[in-house]
């Protein structure tokens, strides 16, 4: 059942019906807590209704809040789906740059243009019972002084029968309290606590009227004068006349509705009706009541209040270059949209040529190129890209020569280590041990042991100029060339004339027989002919050879421009070995002289490449000296030991700097 529950859920992650963010574990552990909460309230019913009623309210709210979560969940993978494409963002970005503020513009126009329509007709209609109410209360006023004037002059007040017929006022007059003038059917309104002077629309029981109230002195005492006129359909058809349909609203109930909506004259002549608020007083409370006038009519209505008189042939005019304004914008916005689309297409296919690209440049294919038809910086970009491409596939074709040649320094590194003496075998009479480290893969220093019976050694160490493959290919030769002069013998004279020997040299091979072992200067005269006829010019190298004879401890040697081996003795003394010559490879027909030193016990042999003592620092050269005193400190340590304490000297005086060169130590012992 749980792999079964996996496996649908896997599925629906797998067609995105399901997601694995935040907001997604939210939204379900609310919808899991909702539906939990929906069975205990229907449990909680057959028990306990107050308690499920209670239970409804957090679930109506949680329903509420899961309903908004997986709305927000659905639009954000949705637009995660729509928007991926660049065409898809560019069509939303054109659409809410664009197309949403003129829709929004347009709505707005249109909109105040409704409005400002609706306000017209019920400003017309509302001016007029404006104008209604001032002519009331002006006639209240013209009242008021000719009910005064007969009440100074001792007649009885009587309301002319002109402003009666002519108005349809009902015109109550009282004289200090006392009603003395009353012509309304209703009984008379008692001006209560209104102020002089008001005018306005008021609600007499249930029934409405455009009422003014006026105060006029005379000897008699106050006149107060109120002229009332009824606010009927009556009213309401001489305020709009055949506007439309016209209606008043008490506490938006309709009161009285008067008129027709117009028949239209075209298409577009749409209806219009706004309401408009109007003050109405409770008599005699004084109370403000709602309500409210509203005017449905028609545009072509409107324009005919508003242009009473025919503008002629301008007004064709006027609506020609309108109609060519709108066909003038409709051109720009299509315009607009072709040059857009147009954008789009170049953008969005740019765009789709590197995309397609990368997925080239991602399985391997370094030689897909993107066409370039333009000019402008996506073409820059399509050039930088296969720019980028042709770099790639020039590193990776050298990436591979690298690796090649890695490859190939990595065997004769191989080869290498198996030149260096991998068994020494030591002397009854004298303990031997060397170390070299190259400064890059290969080394071009050398150093070898080759022992001739139990008391005899040759021990050589030399030094190839340069560095890699080309000194350690010559450190080769060297090696072999010393191995077969020392272990095999002298070669006959036809051969040494078959490499080209010189006088000197034949006088050598005539003065030994064939076969016979060579003495060190000997064997570097012969090593010396053959690196100069079979390497470049600029090829040579230094080496130090030697002969040690246990019987009566007597090192022979020859050194070539080596750095001179030293012999260290136990009370401090230090002897140079420097008998030879120049350079191996270098000039041809050389002789190198020999020396022979006498070894007593104890005393220590020590050979070393320049990459021992050449090293700087701030403090300047590693230096001879330091070697010196390093070895002679620790002369009783097994050479082994003392070769790791030179080393780590050597590396501690050089820092987190690299290594300049060969680092080679030989050393032999006494005993």
């Amino acid at each position: 059942m749980r792999s079964r529950l996996l496996q649908l859920r896997l599925w629906l992650e797998h067609n995105g019906l399901i997601s694995r963010g935040r907001l997604a574990f939210i939204a379900w552990y609310l919808l899991g807590l909702d539906v939990l909460l929906f069975v205990v309230q229907k449990l909680a019913n057959i028990f306990h209704e107050r308690f499920g009623d209670y239970l409804g309210v957090w679930i109506a709210f949680l329903s509420l809040v899961v309903v908004g979560l997986f709305f927000a969940i659905a639009i954000r993978r949705l637009s995660s789906k729509l928007l991926w494409r660049l065409r898809n963002r560019l069509i939303v970005t054109y659409i809410f740059i664009g197309v949403i503020p003129i829709v929004l513009l347009v709505a707005l126009a249109l909109g105040a243009f409704y409005l400002f329509a609706g306000q017209v007709g019920t400003f017309i209609v509302t001016s007029r019972l404006e104008w209604l109410v001032k002519q009331v209360h002006a006639e209240n006023r013209a009242l008021a002084g000719a009910l005064a004037q007969q009440v100074n002059t001792g007649r009885k007040p009587e309301i002319p029968e002109y402003t009666s017929a002519a108005n349809d006022l009902q015109v109550c007059a009282w004289l200090n309290r006392e009603l003395i003038v009353n012509n309304s059917k209703l009984p008379a309104p008692s001006p209560a606590s209104f102020p002089p002077g008001f005018t306005g629309i008021v609600r007499d029981g249930d029934q409405f009227f455009l009422r003014a109230l006026a105060d006029a002195p005379s000897n008699g005492g106050r006149l107060t004068v109120v002229s009332s006129r009824p606010f009927d359909s009556r009213t309401l058809i001489e305020l709009g006349g055949n506007l439309g349909e016209v209606t008043f609203f008490d506490t938006q109930v309709p009161k009285y509705s008067v008129g027709s909506l117009p028949a239209p004259r075209r298409a577009m002549d749409g209806v219009i009706g706004l309401p408009a608020d109007v003050s109405v007083i409770s008599w005699p409370a004084g109370q403000l009541i709602n309500a409210q006038i509203s005017v449905r009519t028609r545009y072509s209505k409107l324009y005919d209040y508003l242009f009473p008189v025919a503008l002629g042939g301008l007004a064709s005019t006027i609506a020609l270059m309108l109609f060519l304004l709108a066909i003038v914008l409709a051109g720009f916005e299509l315009a607009a949209l072709f040059i857009g689309t147009r954008l789009t297409r170049s953008v969005t296919a740019a765009v789709g040529e590197i995309y397609l690209a990368t997925t080239h440049v991602n399985r391997g294919e370094f030689s897909h190129r993107i066409p370039i038809t333009s000019n402008d910086q996506l073409a820059a970009l399509a050039t930088s890209f296969n720019s980028m491409t042709e770099s790639l596939q020039g590193l990776i074709r050298e990436q591979k020569e690298k690796q090649r040649l890695e490859n190939e320094i990595t065997i004769a590194q191989e080869v290498q280590s198996q030149l260096f003496p991998r068994h020494i075998a030591q002397l009854p009479s004298l303990e031997v041990h060397g170390f070299c480290r190259p400064a890059r893969s290969v080394s071009g220093d050398y150093y070898d042991f080759l022992p001739l019976g139990t008391e005899r050694l040759i021990l050589a160490v030399g030094d190839v100029s340069g560095k890699g493959i080309s000194a350690a290919l010559l450190m080769a030769t060297i090696h072999s060339a010393v191995r077969a002069y020392s272990m095999e013998g002298i070669p006959a004279f036809r051969q040494a004339q078959a490499v080209g020997a010189g006088p000197a040299l034949v006088s050598i091979y005539d003065s030994l027989p064939p076969g016979v072992e060579a003495s060190p200067g000997t064997l570097l005269s012969l090593l010396n002919h053959q690196l100069y006829h079979s390497t470049p010019m600029e090829k040579y190298a230094t080496l130090f050879l030697a002969t040690y004879e246990g019987e009566g401890r007597r090192l022979t040697f020859s050194n070539a421009g080596h750095l001179p081996p030293m012999l260290l003795s136990e009370n401090g003394a230090v002897r140079r070995l420097e008998d030879g010559g120049t350079v191996v490879g270098l000039f041809d027909n050389l002789n190198y002289d020999e020396g022979s030193v006498h070894l007593r016990r104890g005393d220590i042999f020590l050979a070393y490449s320049d990459g021992v003592t050449e090293p700087e620092n701030d403090f300047g050269e590693f230096g001879e000296q330091r070697l010196i005193d390093l070895v002679q400190e620790n002369r009783d340590l097994p050479l082994g030991r003392i070769t790791e304490i030179v080393t780590a000297a050597v590396d501690d005086w050089i820092g987190a700097a690299e290594q300049p060169d060969d680092v080679t130590l030989v050393l032999a012992r006494a005993r």
